[in-house]
């Protein structure tokens, strides 16, 4: 079932939408049903419902009693307090395929052979876009990295376990692009260090090979 939230609708717009902040309410629109719809929100049960559906699960939005399936399009944030500060939603149909962006999660890498080494896997594509009705689309797509063994070993598009009803709707990834892959952190800490070392021992050549100043005398 969806999360939901209540909206109720808003006039106020502009600048007086600071006074409906200090309220604690958030204002939003709701694109996609006719006309946008100017509403607003208790910040307490919209930072809620939006923790738990992201951008990737649909809302039930009540708005004067009536019930709207929507999922969320965008979200501003204050960059200092981090607050929200509006949302847009965008409505859709139960039997409507609609896109969403979906985190990708990796599982079972800490019993692979690479973990054992204490290798360390490095996310690449932490999120893709998916299309699906609303009531397939899954929170987070998986993707097994129990089989891991060595350094450079990686995880690709085609090890996505996409679940039934869900495609990916970003024609431009291909089976081959890397979501993520291994690495190891002592390999590459050793290599800075060398590097460094080189770096050091290169200035003192310079400095000693430099001519000294000639005392200039009168």
């Amino acid at each position: 079932m969806s999360n939901q939230l209540s909206l109720e609708k808003r006039t106020v717009q502009g600048k007086k939408l600071k006074a409906l902040r200090a309220d604690g309410m958030i204002p939003s629109v709701v694109y996609g049903a006719g006309e946008p719809v100017m509403a607003a929100s208790v910040y307490n049960a919209t930072e809620k419902a939006l923790q738990e559906a992201g951008y990737h699960s649909p809302l039930e939005l009540v708005l004067d009693g009536q019930s709207q399936l929507a999922i969320v399009k965008d979200v501003a944030i204050d960059p200092v307090s981090r607050r929200i500060m509006n949302v847009e939603f965008q409505a859709i149909s139960a039997d409507e395929v609609v896109e969403a962006t979906t985190p990708i999660k990796v599982t079972g890498f800490d019993e692979s052979e690479a973990a054992k080494l204490h290798y360390v896997i490095l996310m690449v594509l932490e999120e893709v876009d998916v299309k699906a009705k609303p009531s397939d689309l899954p929170k987070e797509l998986l993707v097994d990295g129990s089989k891991l063994a060595k350094v450079d070993d990686k995880l690709t598009i085609a090890d996505l376990e996409l679940p039934q009803g869900v495609a990916l709707a970003d024609k431009e990834l291909s089976t081959s692009t890397v979501i993520a892959n291994v690495y190891d952190p002592a390999a590459e800490a050793a290599a800075r260090e060398a590097e460094d070392q080189k770096a050091a021992e290169s200035t003192t050549a310079e400095t000693a090979e430099a001519p000294a100043e000639e005392t200039k005398t009168e």
